[in-house]
């Protein structure tokens, strides 16, 4: 069975060949985007295994199913980006990797708090300048603060454990609430009124839909606290980005640490620093000293891209012995 992979960087090639002694199937690798432009590349293709920045839209599914694809394997956890009542129309199966190591994404997240908290990115760049200056380096103690966490998910659960490590008080917000998780935990489950009203930090841990996006908007930064900081290791649609800037700019949030962005396609993955920057909603949001971006960068360990691999390679051989579909996505 051959699969024809997309967004590919040599990272992912050394990983796939690497596990892919264990399976023994036939892999094709391509940096460009999965596009309707590009889709002839699967020509002779039996399944594409895509990332989060490839398009499955209904018109590239439909150009993917002509050409006798007949599975869909995404590397990752999220789906939005696949199209995927097209995709049951054609009679493609969608698969993808549930879980591949929640502690990589829940310790990013750790990492873009602490370095918002304490100016660890400033410091870094003063101190290579000689500057050892204390101002504006002031940080406050996690201890004692609350972390009002959206999504109870995996990688949620593994990020309360490291806060509450820390001391900090841990509510939570849900559409489906584990009540048992919250009663073993200590976690109080409140509505998101309620949550953005009395957190310190936010971190946003949901899935991408209709009902997700956009849910951090003006009328939810209106009613946060005050100096909140904001975490994104999800997705950048989570976010309305402009009123996210013009949170910034009135101060009422204090600091955002991004590992997403809406718009991240053209950019994420890919050195364009010798290019003049296009998107001017980008170019804002990297001049705050009190935010940092990074490039969709969470899952990024050596273990995640382990299981990553083997996941992604189980799901697709499952598929290929004609037994029940692995992580199996429907619409």
């Amino acid at each position: 069975m051959k699969t024809t992979f997309f967004g590919t960087q040599p990272y992912d090639r050394d990983t796939f060949c690497r596990i892919n002694e264990e399976f023994g199937l036939q892999l094709d690798f391509h940096r460009s985007h999965l596009n309707r432009r590009n889709v002839a590349l699967a020509d002779g293709a039996d399944a594409v295994c895509i990332f989060v920045n490839d398009e499955a839209d209904a018109a590239t599914i439909r150009e993917l199913a002509a050409r006798g694809v007949r599975l869909i394997a995404l590397r990752c956890a999220g789906f939005n980006n696949v199209d995927l009542r097209a995709a049951a129309e054609c009679g493609i199966t969608v698969v993808r990797v549930p879980a591949y190591s929640p502690h990589a994404v829940a310790e990013h997240a750790v990492a873009l708090m602490l370095s918002l908290n304490r100016k660890i990115h400033r410091a870094y760049w003063r101190t290579r300048d000689g500057n050892f200056s204390l101002h504006g380096l002031l940080g406050f103690d996690m201890y004692g603060r609350t972390a009002g966490i959206i999504g109870t998910g995996r990688i949620a659960r593994a990020l309360i454990e490291i806060l509450q490590g820390f001391g900090m008080i841990v509510v939570a917000y849900d559409p489906s609430p584990d009540m048992a998780y919250a009663t073993s935990q200590g976690v109080e489950y409140m509505s998101l009124d309620e949550l953005y009203a009395c957190s310190d930090v936010i971190s946003l841990h949901c899935p991408l839909n209709e009902s997700t996006q956009y849910m951090i908007d003006a009328a939810a930064i209106g009613k946060m606290k005050r100096g909140v900081t904001i975490i994104n290791t999800g997705r950048g649609g989570l976010i309305h980005t402009e009123a996210l800037i013009d949170g910034l700019k009135s101060r009422r949030i204090g600091a955002a640490g991004l590992d997403v962005y809406e718009e991240e396609a053209a950019y994420f993955y890919e050195d364009t620093s010798d290019n003049i920057m296009r998107d001017d909603t980008l170019a804002r949001l990297l001049s705050f000293n009190n935010v940092i971006i990074t490039s969709h960068q969470g899952f990024f360990t050596r273990e995640a891209l382990d299981n990553i691999a083997r996941t992604t390679l189980s799901n697709i051989k499952a598929f290929a012995m004609s037994e029940e579909p692995l992580n199996e996505v429907k619409a």
